[in-house]
């Protein structure tokens, strides 16, 4: 093939490309967060597969696998909508309550050592005179809440779509999973050699020790503030450890939990119970995301610490939640693209489940 047909030929497929994605910007979302999921279930699934009949792997498996990712996101986002739902009466009785008699000054925020007398005064200022209540509710703007709604319902609508077409793009990486596997391999050796299939596995270490890094961390997060929050008192504490664990898998949302979590406990008195929790908190939050979770995604992929914490802080800030998969996984192939260019090593990635 001479020289013309070649550049011809390059640029067609450039162009190819460019339009596919284009046409499929919008579900890419989607796909990553399916690879990732896959990626990171992938062993379970081959251990499975190794239990059940040949014949069943096209569709059977595939579809209960897809079901229990389905069922680990929406049975906790369903016990906290019924909780809510419980709440809902109080909350409303509250408000009630709030606007005809006020907020009375509790006992713990006058004992608050050196800021309890000023909290105190703001609070029956605010909080406490009926009439400063009714006019702080009179100032919230309708129009304004009717947006906020719709924004916030635009939102809902778009994350449920990403989440239907994870599960539907899910469905087909587990099912199809062996032979797209087989067939990037032989890509990636054909685009760039020995080491596309080293910068590939290399990838997917990463990826499995983020999912470990993050999701098993923070179950046990959620689980050890669970039971603090049991011993302090503070009401449902089963719900409250479930919502730790999840958030504790989002960057810097846990101690948003565990602070309201304190707040809750503070209100029904027990101030030194409440600040015990939030310093454990803080604590398990500190040694969780700074140490722990980098030697788990940096013994997977033999990252440096430093490395490691900048693919997680940076792919979050740059790529959002899916960052903190992305980020890893992009510092694991750098990192090791530099190790065989600089050192002439052909660094050795430990081998991911078998496909077949």
């Amino acid at each position: 093939m001479d020289k013309e047909h070649r550049v011809a030929r390059l640029a067609l497929g450039v162009a190819l490309v460019g339009l596919g994605l284009w046409t499929v910007w919008g579900f890419l979302p989607s796909m990553a967060w399916a690879a990732v999921v896959a990626i990171g279930t992938w062993p379970l699934y081959v251990r499975a597969r190794a239990w059940i009949a040949p014949g069943k792997h096209n569709i059977l498996l595939p579809a209960l696998f897809t079901l229990l990712v389905a069922l680990v996101f929406l049975i906790p986002l369903v016990l906290v909508a019924v909780q809510l739902a419980r709440e809902a009466h109080g909350l409303t009785e509250l408000a009630r309550n709030a606007r005809a008699s006020g907020i009375p000054v509790p006992d713990w925020a006058r004992q608050l050592p050196g800021l309890g007398p000023q909290l105190a005064d703001w609070w029956q200022a605010n909080l406490a005179d009926p009439a400063a209540i009714a006019d702080a509710l009179g100032r919230i703007d309708g129009s304004g809440m009717l947006g906020l709604g719709r924004t916030v319902g635009a939102q809902v609508t778009r994350r449920i779509t990403v989440f239907g077409f994870t599960l539907l793009t899910l469905f087909f990486l587990y099912r199809n999973g062996p032979g797209l596997s087989a067939q990037m391999i032989r890509a990636s050796e054909r685009t760039f050699g020995p080491s596309g299939e080293r910068v590939g596995r290399q990838v997917i270490a990463s990826i499995h020790g983020t999912v470990d890094g993050v999701v098993l961390v923070g179950l046990v997060e959620g689980v050890i503030m669970g039971i603090a929050y049991a011993f302090a008192g503070a009401p449902h504490p089963t719900l409250l450890g479930a919502l730790t664990a999840i958030a504790a898998m989002l960057p810097f949302a846990a101690p948003v939990v565990f602070a309201v979590v304190a707040l809750l406990i503070a209100w029904s008195g027990s101030v030194a119970m409440a600040i015990g929790v939030f310093v454990l908190g803080f604590v398990i939050v500190m040694v969780a995301d700074h140490v722990v979770r980098p030697v788990l995604i940096g013994g997977a992929t033999k990252l440096p610490f430093l490395w490691v914490l900048f693919g997680i802080l940076g792919g979050v800030e740059t790529w959002g939640l899916l960052g903190l998969f992305v980020g890893p996984a992009l510092m694991a192939a750098l990192i090791l693209l530099w190790r065989e260019w600089a050192c002439g090593q052909a660094a050795a990635v430990d081998e991911p489940a078998a496909a077949g």
